[in-house]
């Protein structure tokens, strides 16, 4: 496995990134100091460090600003959820750290909100002591705030019953009330994979998961190898989490191995009456007033799961509200949905935003004790779901209920074969006919960019409105649609995508579109895309068949083709079952022997393997259905 030191990949979706990051390899960072040369912060003196414990977790924090440099769980010393590897790196004004606090006020005179940021200006904060019992660290923040801040701000580092608390208090010292029309608490965990190995970002990196449930939220953070333990961050009293802000103002670039951190806001409303004014908030936006002297306290608790699937009896246990809902949160109007609610208090009212847009009704009560529902969407659009428990514990749960299965899906088949068709029959390329990339936003077809794949037929971002549209007739076949897709994998796809015939048959190569203006006509391509990167393949690179992340989408090709040959009478007429169920198991195997290196990984849509397998062995193709099971099998092991 390759480190490939670019920063020339920030195309890609984020999402798309990391599923790219964690199935293959990792980037190396931009401008971005060794991380060999900051690894060191844990191992160093604690001469600038403060050490603390409880019974689950160790921390350290920077003497200067009590933010946390190491957290640990006690069971495994020498893992890090913060990023105090990258020190070094991330000191100074401007980078956000566990226990830093943003909030925007304004006083009862003031017509705009008043930003501020305890990460903006670092300067040391004074340390406090005796400050009653369970307190591990306390420092007033002031002085790394602006002097005319009309708040006194307190930050302590708790023990209490067992769990690490960070909690803030704020102190209205002004003649005036003062509005605090957001705050928020940065969630600055190790999420940065910048020059690591796999096997490095396994160990040492987590991701994490935000539930915006209000008094019912909570925050995840999993390492990458999916082992436990798994850190939950959980209200601490009456912190409800209302929103998730991207903390856009970090020094550190975001790309492929970093995506960048969010803080927990509390409150929200002052961004919800400026940059966000124009989206539909998923909590009702809130603020707190405080009088002259009054005082306002809010924090999260930081507590652990043993695993991943212990994380709902984790909540349960610490009292928090938990709901699991089935099939999920995206409701079609035509599906019966269930909602279980497990939690100490009883329930005293649901309420549904916008009037009328769910139905829910009681369900009766499992033998475990969760509480039932029963949810159906009414309404197209979003939706909430808000519980309010006896002890005044707000829950809230976002739905979004979407047209009827059957119909969502005839919708989607009929957009792919009709507004992204393309059939020119010049292509000088040879997509035509296929399903292309579409641009939503400019309503048109995709038909040249510069990361090629992606008006190439391949890769995610070429290849995935084809592999939907032949998905789709899997589960709802038209015979007119299947036609279209009939010609596409015997036109295009066979003979074009893949290899059909020497030393690379049934090959995938990774781009039918490719940059090569001295070979093409003039006016090929558009002067106004830039070409000159490095995803702007060449007619050789993109005809190499070493990417094994393109295998996967030419095999479900091949095999949904198959079943609709061998399910239906006349659907399919260009080719019987046998060649399209034959065509599926060489694509696989070739995966493998073409594309050695990255097939050793785990592949995106790699469970079509599995389903073609399966069919060999209905079919009686036992020779095929062996091999193909210990190909697989030999990289499962790996």
């Amino acid at each position: 496995m390759k480190l490939l030191k670019s920063c020339k990949h920030k195309g890609l979706s984020s999402r798309a990134s990391l599923s790219f990051v964690l199935g293959v390899f990792v980037f190396a960072g931009c401008g971005i100091t060794s991380r060999k040369a900051v690894a060191q912060e844990s191992s160093r003196s604690p001469s600038g460090l403060l050490e603390l414990s409880t019974t689950a977790f160790t921390l350290s924090l920077n003497k200067s600003s009590q933010t946390a440099k190491i957290l640990s769980p006690a069971s495994d010393p020498e893992f890090n959820y913060t990023t105090g590897e990258w020190s070094d790196v991330r000191k100074g004004d401007g980078y956000y750290e566990l226990g830093d606090v943003n909030f925007r006020v304004k006083t009862s005179e003031d017509e705009k909100w008043t930003s501020y940021s305890t990460a903006t200006r670092r300067k040391s904060v004074k340390a406090l002591s005796g400050s009653g019992d369970g307190v591990l660290a306390a420092a007033s923040l002031n002085s790394t705030l602006p002097d005319d801040l009309p708040l006194r701000v307190t930050r302590y580092w708790e023990n209490k019953d067992g769990k690490l608390v960070l909690r803030f208090e704020l102190i209205n010292e002004s003649d005036k009330n003062v509005e605090i029309g957001a705050l928020g608490i940065p969630m600055i965990f190790n999420n940065i994979l910048h020059e690591k190995h796999l096997d490095e970002v396994h160990k040492e990196n987590v991701f994490f998961d935000p539930y915006i449930g209000m008094d019912a939220g909570y925050l995840q953070a999993v390492r990458l190898s999916g082992e436990g333990p798994v850190l939950l961050v959980l209200p601490h009293n009456k912190t409800p989490f209302e929103a998730y802000r991207p903390l856009l103002d970090d020094p550190m670039p975001r790309g492929i191995t970093f995506e960048g951190f969010h803080e927990w806001m509390v409150h929200s409303k002052a961004y919800a009456e400026n940059e966000w004014s124009d989206a539909e908030q998923w909590n009702q936006p809130t603020s707190v007033s405080l009088s002259p002297g009054e005082t306002y306290s809010t924090g999260v608790e930081f507590v652990l799961a043993d695993n991943v699937q212990t994380v709902e009896e984790t909540l349960i246990k610490h009292d928090r509200p938990v709901a699991v809902g089935f099939p999920g949160y995206v409701l079609p109007k035509d599906v019966n949905g269930s909602l279980f609610i497990k939690y100490g208090k009883n329930i005293q009212s649901v309420e549904v935003e916008p009037e009328g847009a769910l139905s829910v009704d009681e369900g009766g009560e499992t033998p475990g004790g969760w509480k039932k529902y029963l949810v159906n969407g009414e309404k197209w659009g979003r939706a909430r779901l808000s519980i309010t428990y006896d002890d005044g514990t707000l829950q809230t749960i976002n739905y979004k209920v979407i047209k009827p299965e059957e119909d969502v899906v005839a919708d989607n088949g009929r957009f792919l074969t009709i507004k992204q068709w393309f059939d020119e029959e010049d292509d000088p390329f040879g997509r035509n006919p296929s399903v292309i990339t579409y641009d939503y936003e400019e309503k048109k077809q995709v038909t040249q960019d510069g990361r090629v794949w992606i008006a190439g037929l391949s890769d995610e971002g070429g290849a995935g409105s084809w592999l939907n549209a032949i998905m789709k007739q899997l589960v709802q076949p038209d015979p007119e649609e299947v036609a279209k897709m009939e010609d596409f994998v015997n036109q295009t796809m066979w003979g074009g995508i893949q290899y059909s015939e020497g030393e690379h048959k049934y090959g995938v190569r990774k781009s039918l579109f490719y940059y090569e203006p001295d070979s093409m006509p003039e006016g090929t391509y558009s002067d106004d895309i830039n070409y000159n990167t490095w995803a702007a393949w060449s007619k050789e690179a993109s005809e190499t068949v070493g990417r094994s992340y393109n295998y996967p989408h030419v095999t479900a090709a091949h095999w949904v083709m198959y079943r609709l040959a061998r399910n239906y009478k006349g659907l399919v007429t260009q080719r019987n079952w046998e060649w399209y169920l034959e065509n599926a198991f060489h694509t696989a195997i070739a995966m493998v022997e073409q594309a050695p290196h990255y097939a050793q990984f785990g592949q995106m849509e790699g469970t079509i393997f599995i389903l073609v397998l399966n069919d060999l062995k209905r079919e009686g193709w036992t020779d095929l259905a062996q091999k193909l099971e210990s190909t697989m099998r030999e990289r499962a092991e790996h």
